[in-house]
């Protein structure tokens, strides 16, 4: 897929009114020492109201001979103007768990079938900011199966996705590669591959990197 005709065209202020996914809010708060003040601060429009995230990420991760791989994706972004190397995401439908959308998620985005293996923390993405926030599910992804052969995405009619796969192991030299190349890194990958790159250093991996 070629990414070469997607580009900002033209920028211009937003009222709330017009917005479908999010919107401004400014929050009136007393700081620690009891003095009022006052927050701009940007919500979703979209968690459900059962609910108290608005999205999940995805680590899923191939079972190979070779060794562990995250899968991951190409996607233009607006707001940077750039590709951005991603982990699969969405948004939380109503009635879903962060289990259940991952699944889903995975599925529409990648066409791999997985296997939810662990859930983590709350996150907030930027909490300066807003208030978005998601979980990490952490999915297993079984290559052996006959779903995962041929794969078929769901996506979008505004989707426009490339799905690849990088080692664990090289996570953090193909983060620099991609930056080198012109892509925007996705926090989230950004940080799995400084965890990991920790971990190497600080003696943390006394075995292989597991499966998630």
């Amino acid at each position: 897929m070629s990414f070469s005709n997607a580009k900002v065209l033209s920028t211009e202020p937003l009222a709330n009114s017009e917005a479908e996914w999010a919107k401004l809010v400014k929050l009136t708060y007393t700081d620690p020492k009891g003095q009022t003040r006052t927050w701009e601060s940007a919500e979703r429009t979209t968690r459900p109201k059962d609910c108290d995230i608005d999205g999940v990420g995805i680590i899923a991760i191939l079972e190979k001979p070779t060794g562990p791989e995250l899968i991951l994706q190409k996607q233009y972004r607006a707001p940077v103007d750039k590709v951005t190397i991603e982990i699969p995401a969405g948004l939380v439908d109503k009635g879903e768990t962060a289990e259940q959308a991952a699944i889903r998620e995975l599925k529409e985005e990648t066409g791999y079938v997985g296997k939810v293996a662990e859930t983590s923390p709350m996150m907030f993405n930027d909490p300066g900011f807003c208030n978005t926030n998601l979980r990490l599910v952490h999915v297993t992804v079984d290559m052996s199966l006959p779903e995962n052969q041929n794969l078929q995405t769901q996506l979008e009619e505004d989707e426009f996705i490339e799905v690849f796969h990088v080692a664990l192991a090289n996570l953090y030299a193909e983060c620099k590669r991609y930056e080198a190349e012109g892509c925007a890194i996705d926090a989230r990958v950004g940080t799995f591959a400084e965890g990991i790159e920790c971990a190497k250093k600080f003696g943390l991996l006394a075995a292989p990197i597991p499966h998630a």
